[in-house]
Parts: C-alpha cells; structure tokens; sequence
C-alpha cells in the first residue's frame, strides 16, 4: 500500500462543494484585493486565539510576515537577531534581507525548538530582536525565552508559521512576543490554495504601523508617510480559508491521533526510544542534558505536557551506524520510499551550515547539526488511515530488524 507524506487533493474533498461556491462569490464580486473577506477573515482569526481584529493583519505569506514584522520594528544594518539555526530558511533570510545580522543558536534535541541558554549566550550590545521558531507545531519555552528578552530589553518575533492553534501553558501561539507570524502554505494545519500568511502583534501601535506597512505604507492612497513593501492578502484566499478555519481543531485532532497511534504502537520495541520532559535542553535543570539511548535506533517526538502540540510534522530521530553523516536516515528514507512510504527530511542543512551565510561566523551548534544528519518525518495528514498508518509502521519495523 503506497502512502503518501501529504495529499491536498483528499485533504480538500470534503468541502468542494463549499469552496466552490466560496470561489464563484468572491469572482462574482470584482474584490480581490483586500476588502471586506480579509477583514473578516482576520476578525475570525483574531476570535479564535483571544486578540482583537486590529491585532491581527493578513499578509501574503508567512516569509512576509517574518519580513514585515523586522521592517516594523525598524530592524536593519547594524542590528543583530538570535534565531534557531534547526528551521526553515525564510527565520534567518528575513533577518539578512533588511540588513541585520542573524545570530544562530542552538536547539534543544528533544522539542527541537530554539534551547535557551543558547539564546542567552548568543546575546551582544547589538541584539534588537529573537525570533523563536515553534517548529513542527509544538511551542518553544516561552516563559524563559520571554524573561531573557525582558532582561535585555530586546523584542520577541514568534515563528508560528507551522503552530497555528498549538498552544503554550493555554496560551496560544503567536500571542506571546510581540509579533507572532503565521503561514498558510498549503500543507499546514490551515493550508490555503496558495501563499498566505498572518501577522499577530501585541501593541496597538505597532498593528497599526505594520498595517500601513503592508500596503507600501501609503495611507490615504498615494500619500506615504513611510516606506513599507506589497504585503496584502488576496481575498480569494482569505475567502477559502474562512471555509476551512472552523475545521482546524478537527484536521490538528486528527494529526494528533495519528501521533498517539505512532507512539503507542512503537514504543513497545526494543529499539525505540521516547525522551522524557527530564532529558530536554529547554526547562531548566534537566536531569540529563545529553540524553543517549544507544543502541535504540529511533528516537519518537516528544510532545511536552504543558504545550499543546498541533503535530504539523511527525519527526523521527534516526540513530545507529552512520548516524552523525546521515546515512542512517538515509537509508531509513530510501527504504520508506522503495516501498511506496513518503518520507522527508527537514531540514537537512542547518541555517549556520548555508552558504549563503559562509561569511559569518561558525558557531559550535552540536545539536543543530545533529537534528539536521538524523531527522526524518512521517506521514501525519489528518485523512490518513489507520490501515495506511499501520503500512508505515510495518515498513519502519522491517528495516529496523534488518540485519
């Protein structure tokens, strides 16, 4: 049985009929540029994670947001902002495209996300801003990260582009910094038919100024009080996001049934590994900070009881023989895929590695190029099956009791 890592197609089906209706209004209505559906669709948005309307500005995607959120904060050449060095390329290319420098730090190897005492030490007179990516769905810590920020009077830019409705301690993502950014890729948890993204922002003002921003930062028309980019959301996309927006709790439900379905029938073998909340880098005083499950061949993701994770990836650790060079994972993904099973790696070069930044320092980020030669994610899309579940389980097992 061939299982696919994601299908938009099935993803989609069960509301056709309302997307093409949705389709044809907004065709018949000549408005296609902002207007009436952005403005509910943000209202909506802004409902469904405790803010206001004006808090929340829809932008064209979620590197956009990233971008608009740095140009509002009057980012640029001379200024330095920390970011993850294990994330997608847009959290530390936005940094670089406004003239700042992007500091990498390190990650914790249990969540993945931004580890703290990294940050913390990565911090110069020059630090403006952190941006700490919730990667895979599941939240950074942000208490300590927010407290670190405090101390040194620099701002929080969350990257919540792949955490829409995950949730920290109850609060949701992208709602404690100053700025969350979102995206609708298509494959997210909310998905559009497109680019899309989102901007949350905590103070008034700086919705305000990060509104303006995205339309040239012309307000009335033709009169520009500053300098700012094309940032607008379409309204067709906001108008089929709106269909999907009350379906999102459901589509994260059911990732996270897989996820349990995954962990539950996993664990039982010996060369499986689960890592405990003791063993992460982020909370302090962990009880062991190098966990090494050796000669455990796959380490499970571990969703932290404090956080609800919305599992936009389910992303395996791949230890034993040739894992530091990735030939471990390697060979895991080409057995998936030889027997019809999807695979991918994110991301297989961390962002201090790129070479686009070679003329940057190299920081030491052992964890970064760890995750980076040993992760591996699975199938996790909300219409995927028990019986295809159980197709990725077997295939998982076959090559771990390859001889």
């Amino acid at each position: 049985m061939a299982v696919p890592l994601f299908t938009l197609a099935r993803h989609n089906q069960p509301l056709r009929e309302e997307l093409h209706r949705t389709f044809e209004k907004v065709l018949d209505s000549g408005m296609y540029i902002l207007g009436k559906e952005v403005a509910e669709f943000e209202a909506e948005l802004a409902h469904a994670n405790g803010l206001s309307p004006d808090q929340v500005i829809g932008v064209s995607s979620g590197t956009d947001a990233l971008l608009l959120a740095l140009m509002t904060m009057d980012i640029g050449p001379g200024d330095e902002v920390v970011c993850p060095s294990f994330s997608f390329f847009a959290t530390a290319g936005c940094i670089a495209r406004v003239g700042a420098k992007p500091v990498f730090a390190d990650v914790c190897p249990v969540c993945f996300n931004l580890d703290p005492d990294s940050f913390a030490a990565s911090l110069t007179p020059r630090t403006k801003a952190v941006i700490p990516v919730h990667l895979f769905g599941q939240c950074a810590e942000m208490d300590r990260i927010n407290e670190i920020a405090k101390d040194h009077g620099i701002m929080v830019l969350e990257d919540a582009a792949q955490a829409l409705s995950a949730r920290y301690r109850g609060k949701p993502a992208g709602t404690m910094g100053d700025f969350g950014a979102f995206s609708f890729f298509p494959t997210k948890n909310l998905g559009g038919f497109g680019d899309g993204g989102a901007l949350f922002a905590h103070d008034p003002a700086l919705a305000h100024k990060a509104r303006l921003m995205r339309v040239h930062g012309g307000h009335p028309k033709y009169y520009h009080s500053m300098i700012g980019g094309n940032f607008r959301l379409d309204a067709l996309q906001a108008a089929l996001l709106r269909v999907k927006l009350p379906h999102l709790a459901d589509f994260s439900a059911a990732r996270a049934t897989h996820a349990k379905g995954y962990q539950d029938t996993l664990l039982p073998n010996d060369q499986v590994f689960l890592p405990s909340e003791g063993q992460c880098h982020c909370l302090k005083d962990p009880a062991s900070p190098n966990p090494n499950p050796s000669p455990r061949k796959l380490w499970l993701p571990h969703a932290y009881q404090h956080n609800d994770s919305i599992w936009n990836q389910f992303t395996i650790l791949v230890d034993g023989p040739g894992a530091a060079t990735g030939e471990a994972r390697d060979s895991l993904q080409k057995h998936l895929r030889e027997n019809g099973v999807g695979a991918e790696i994110y991301y297989p070069v961390p962002l201090h590695q790129q070479e686009c930044f070679a003329s940057s320092e190299k920081p030491e980020l052992p964890i970064a190029d760890s995750l980076a030669a040993r992760c591996l994610s699975l199938p996790i899309f909300p219409e995927m099956t028990p019986d295809e579940r159980h197709e990725v389980i077997q295939t998982l097992l076959s090559w771990l009791h390859q001889k």
